[in-house]
C-alpha cells in the first residue's frame, strides 16, 4: 500500500504508517500543493492523508482512480465532498474528540483576550507608549456573571460551556436538536432561538459545522440583532459569518469587538479591511495547535487510514458502513 501525505505532520502520525509497513511520500513544500501538484504527486496511491486545505471532489477521484481512502486530519471535512467519495467507494475519515478541549481553551483565550484588549495593551508596550499606571487605560469588559451564547452545542460548544461555570455565566445556547434535560442541567445551560441568544448574550461564539445551511449563518440581520457591545468569536469556519458585513457593525461600534481564528477569505490578505479594526483579533486557525493535540490527531489520522486499508473499520470514519455496503 503507498500513501500520500499532504503536508509534513507530526511524527506521531507517521511513525504509525511505519508500525503498519505502509509506504508513504509527504509533500515537501511549506503551502498546500495546486490542484494540479496533487495530482501528480499522488498518482498511483491508495490513500491520502490530507489537510482542510485540499479539496477533494468528483473531479480530483475521476484524476486519483486508485485512491481507496481519505483521511482528513481535522474534525471538519467541509473540503471533502463525501457523497461524491460513498459513490466510488472511497472511505472518508476524520479526527473529532482529540481536538475539543484544546479548542474550547483557545476559545476561552480569545474571548479573555477581546473582553480585557489584551493584544492592545501588549502592543502599547511593545511600541514604548506606556507612561504610567492610568485609571482609564484599556478598560475592557467583564466575563465574570456576563451571558454567554453558544451557536452550536456539539463537542467543542459543550466543553465552552464547562469553562463557563467557573465565570458563573449565564449559558443560552442554540442547535438543531435540544440536549437532554440532564445535559442542561449539568452544563447550566439553557436551549433558546438564534435570535433570542443574539439579543441577550454579551458574548457570541460559534461552533458550528460549514455547511449549506450555516453559511453566512451570521449576517447583516443576525449582527444587528446581537446586543449593543457584544463580542463575536468564532473557531468554527469563516464562512460562517458575512465578513463584509462584520467589518461593518465593528466599525460602527454596534460590536465591542471580535476574536476570529477563522476568517473568509483564509487567509486573510494583510491589507484587507478587517485587520483595519482595533477591536479584533485575528489568530491564523491556530485553535487546535497544541502540541500534545496535533500529535494526536496526527496519529488518529493515521490510524484511521491504515485501518481502512486493511479493511477493518477506522476509529472514525464518515461513510464506512455504507461503502462496505456497496462493495458487499
Amino acid at each position: 500500500m503507498r500513501v500520500v501525505v499532504t503536508r509534513r505532520i507530526p511524527e506521531a502520525g507517521l511513525h504509525v504508517l511505519e508500525r503498519a509497513g505502509i509506504e508513504y511520500r509527504i509533500w515537501p513544500g511549506d503551502l498546500p500543493p495546486s490542484r494540479e501538484e496533487l495530482i501528480e504527486f499522488a498518482r498511483g496511491a491508495d490513500g491520502l492523508l490530507t489537510l482542510l486545505t485540499e479539496r477533494i471532489d468528483e473531479a480530483l477521484l475521476n484524476a486519483l482512480p486508485t485512491v481507496k481512502v481519505v483521511s482528513n486530519m481535522a474534525v471538519g471535512f467541509d473540503n471533502i465532498d463525501v457523497d461524491a467519495c460513498t459513490r466510488r467507494g472511497v472511505v472518508v475519515c476524520i479526527t473529532p474528540d482529540v481536538l475539543t478541549e484544546t479548542t474550547a481553551d483557545f476559545t476561552w483565550a480569545l474571548m479573555l483576550a477581546v473582553a480585557r484588549r489584551v493584544c492592545e495593551a501588549a502592543e502599547s508596550v511593545r511600541a514604548g507608549t506606556w507612561r504610567t499606571w492610568e485609571p482609564l487605560g484599556f478598560l475592557g469588559r467583564d466575563l465574570s456573571g456576563a451571558t454567554l451564547g453558544i451557536v452550536g452545542f456539539g463537542r467543542i460548544g459543550r466543553a465552552v460551556a464547562r469553562r463557563a461555570r467557573g465565570f458563573d455565566m449565564r449559558v443560552l445556547y442554540t442547535d438543531k436538536t435540544r440536549q437532554s434535560s440532564e445535559v442542561e442541567r449539568d452544563l447550566r445551560a439553557t436551549f433558546v432561538p438564534l435570535e433570542q441568544l443574539l439579543a441577550e448574550s454579551d458574548i457570541v461564539t460559534l461552533h458550528v459545522p460549514l455547511t449549506p445551511e450555516t453559511r453566512k449563518l451570521i449576517g447583516a440581520r443576525e449582527l444587528a440583532l446581537m446586543k449593543p457591545r457584544s463580542i463575536l468569536i468564532n473557531t468554527a469556519r469563516g464562512p460562517v459569518v458575512d465578513t463584509e458585513a462584520l467589518v461593518r457593525a465593528l466599525r460602527t461600534g454596534h460590536l465591542w469587538g471580535a476574536g476570529l481564528d477563522v476568517t473568509d477569505p483564509e487567509p486573510l490578505p494583510a491589507d484587507h479591511p478587517l485587520l483595519q479594526c482595533p477591536n479584533v483579533i485575528v489568530t491564523p486557525h491556530i485553535a487546535s495547535a497544541s502540541e500534545t493535540t496535533r500529535a494526536r490527531m496526527a496519529e488518529l489520522a493515521a490510524e484511521n487510514l491504515v485501518a481502512a486499508l486493511q479493511n477493518r473499520r477506522p476509529p472514525r470514519s464518515l461513510n464506512w458502513d455504507e461503502v462496505r455496503g456497496k462493495e458487499n
